[in-house]
C-alpha cells in the first residue's frame, strides 16, 4: 500500500463491460493451481487464504512475527520483499528464510515485490518488467517451493497516471516468469494504488488470464476508500466469481485517508463467497497510517482494535482460516465453510435466525435453503443453498416471496428477478449442473424495514 493514497472517489465505479469467461483447464501441478476461478493446493484441496500482510523487508529482524500470526490462526502471510530498485534488496539467502519461516509455521507465503508501488505516478516506483527481473534473480529459491509459495509479481504497480499499460505489461511479466520455468500460481496485483477505480483489471483479467499458458494465476484487489459499501464490494468481487476468474483481496484496513472502506462486507462476502483476504498489516506502518497496525510494535499480545477485529471479529481469521492441506500429516478433503460468528463489538453483526425453511427433496428434485447472514440497520445479506435430490439436474429455479416488503439490491451467481414481493432465482451458465446431492449456493444483498423475517422457499428442477 501506500503511505497516503491517492484515489479517484467511489463515484468513479460505474457499470463497464463485464469480465469474459475463459475455459480453465484442470491442471496437475506440483504446487498450487486454478480452476474454475478457485485456488487448489498441491493435494488438490481449495485453499481460502485468511492472513495479514508483514512488512518484512523495512523489519526484518522481526522474523518471530511469523510464529506470532500464525499462533492468531492465519494460513497466509503475504510478505513485503525489495528488488532494490526502491529499497534495499532482499537477498536470495533472505527469502530462502523467509520460506523457512513460513514452512516452520505452515503457513503460505504469498511473496510480494513493494517497489512497482504506484509506477507511473510515483517517481522512485519501478516497473513490472523490474520486478520480474527481480524473480529470475532468485529462482533458484522458488523453484520447489510451489506447494508452499506464490509469487505476487509486484505491489499496486501502478497509479493513477499510465494504467492502461497494465494489461500489456502483466501479461508479458507472466510470461517471462513461465518462460524461466517458474511454475508457481501467480499473483497480479490491480493498477490504481491497487483500487481498480477505473476497472483496467477487471475487464482486462480474461485477457491476462489467458497470456498465462499455465492458467494459474489469481487477481488481487485492494480495498480501502474506493469500496466503502457493501453493494461496491459484492458488484466487484462478483464480477469475478461470474466470469470464473480467480481473485483475493489481497490487501484491505478498516479505515484509511482515501476513506472508509466497509471491512465488515469485505469480511462477510468473501466468507460467504470463499475468497481469500490478507488484512494490512501485522504492525509497523507509517506515514500517517499507523491506525492499521494490528499490533503494537509487534507484540501479539497487545491488539489493536483492527487486529481484533480481523484476527477474533464476525468472519474473522481465527474463526474462518483452514491451514494448507499440505501441511497436514494425510490428505484432507476440502476445508470445510465456517459460519459467521457473532461479534458483540463490530457492526454489522450477524442476526439470529430461525431455522431455515428447505424443501423436502424427491428424486430428481432439488431443495433451498435461504439462510440470512450479516444484517445491520436497514440492510442484510442472505445466501440460499441449492442442493440436488436423488438424481443429478441440469438446472434450476428457486423463488420466494417476501412478507415484510423486503427487496434484493444486489445478486451474485445466479439470476434474480421479482414481481413485487416475489422473486425468482434462476442458475447462470456455470452453476446449474448438480450431481446427486451436489450443491451450489448464490448470494445477494437486500434491504428491510422492521423485521426481516426468513421466507419460505421452493426449488424447481430443470
Amino acid at each position: 500500500m501506500k503511505k497516503l493514497l491517492s484515489v479517484a472517489g467511489a463515484a468513479l465505479l460505474t457499470a463497464l463491460a463485464a469480465v469474459f469467461a475463459l475455459a480453465q483447464p484442470a491442471q496437475a501441478a506440483t504446487g498450487f493451481s486454478v480452476s474454475n476461478g478457485r485456488l487448489y493446493d498441491a493435494n488438490g484441496s481449495e485453499f481460502v487464504m485468511r492472513g495479514v500482510n508483514h512488512a518484512h523487508t523495512w523489519y526484518p529482524q522481526q522474523t518471530s512475527s511469523f510464529a506470532n500470526i500464525k499462533a492468531l490462526g492465519a494460513n497466509t502471510v503475504r510478505v513485503v520483499l525489495a528488488s532494490g530498485d526502491r529499497w534495499t534488496k532482499n537477498s536470495a539467502a533472505d527469502v530462502a528464510n523467509v520460506i523457512s519461516l513460513c514452512k516452520a509455521n505452515r503457513m503460505i507465503c504469498v511473496l510480494e515485490v513493494h517497489d512497482t508501488t504506484g509506477y507511473g505516478e510515483e517517481g522512485a516506483a519501478a516497473t513490472l518488467a523490474k520486478a520480474t527481473d527481480y524473480w529470475l534473480s532468485i529462482a533458484d529459491v522458488l523453484k520447489g517451493q510451489e506447494r508452499y509459495v506464490i509469487v505476487n509479481i509486484g505491489n499496486e504497480p501502478f497509479g493513477n497516471q499510465g494504467y492502461s499499460a497494465w494489461t500489456t505489461d502483466t501479461s508479458n511479466a507472466i510470461k517471462r516468469l513461465r518462460a524461466a520455468g517458474l511454475t508457481h500460481t501467480i499473483m497480479v496485483d490491480a493498477p490504481n494504488w491497487g483500487q481498480d477505480w477505473s476497472f483496467t483489471m477487471r475487464d482486462n483479467a480474461g485477457t491476462v488470464f489467458a497470456a498465462d499458458p499455465q492458467r494459474n494465476t489469481v487477481f488481487s484487489i485492494h480495498m480501502y476508500g474506493v469500496f466503502d459499501t457493501a453493494a461496491e464490494i459484492s458488484e466487484y468481487l462478483g464480477r469475478f466469481r461470474t466470469a470464473g476468474l480467480p481473485i483475493v483481496v489481497g490487501e484491505f484496513g478498516f479505515n484509511h485517508s482515501d476513506g472508509n472502506p466497509d471491512e465488515d462486507a469485505i469480511m462477510a462476502y468473501s466468507q460467504a463467497n470463499g475468497i481469500g483476504y490478507l488484512g494490512w498489516s501485522w504492525s509497523g506502518n507509517g506515514g500517517g497510517v499507523e491506525y492499521l497496525d494490528m499490533t503494537t510494535s509487534f507484540n501479539p499480545a497487545q491488539l489493536t482494535s483492527w487486529g481484533q477485529r480481523i484476527f477474533n471479529g464476525a468472519n474473522g481469521i481465527a474463526a474462518t482460516s483452514r491451514e494448507a492441506s499440505v501441511y497436514a500429516s494425510t490428505t484432507p478433503t476440502a476445508s470445510p465453510t465456517v459460519s459467521p460468528t457473532v461479534s458483540p463489538t463490530t457492526s454489522p453483526t450477524v442476526s439470529p435466525t430461525p431455522p431455515p425453511p428447505t424443501t423436502p427433496p424427491p428424486s430428481g428434485g432439488c431443495t433451498a435453503t435461504y439462510t440470512v447472514g450479516n444484517s445491520w440497520q436497514g440492510g442484510f445479506q442472505g445466501e440460499v443453498k441449492v442442493t440436488a435430490g436423488a438424481a443429478a439436474i441440469t438446472g434450476w429455479t428457486v423463488r420466494w416471496t417476501y412478507a415484510n416488503g423486503q427487496s434484493v439490491t444486489q445478486a451474485w451467481n445466479a439470476s434474480v428477478s421479482n414481481s413485487g414481493s416475489a422473486y425468482t432465482a434462476r442458475n447462470v451458465d456455470y452453476n446449474g449442473r448438480l450431481g446427486a446431492g451436489a450443491s451450489t449456493s448464490f448470494g445477494f444483498i437486500g434491504t428491510w424495514t422492521g423485521t426481516n423475517p426468513t421466507p419460505a422457499v421452493t426449488c424447481t428442477p430443470a
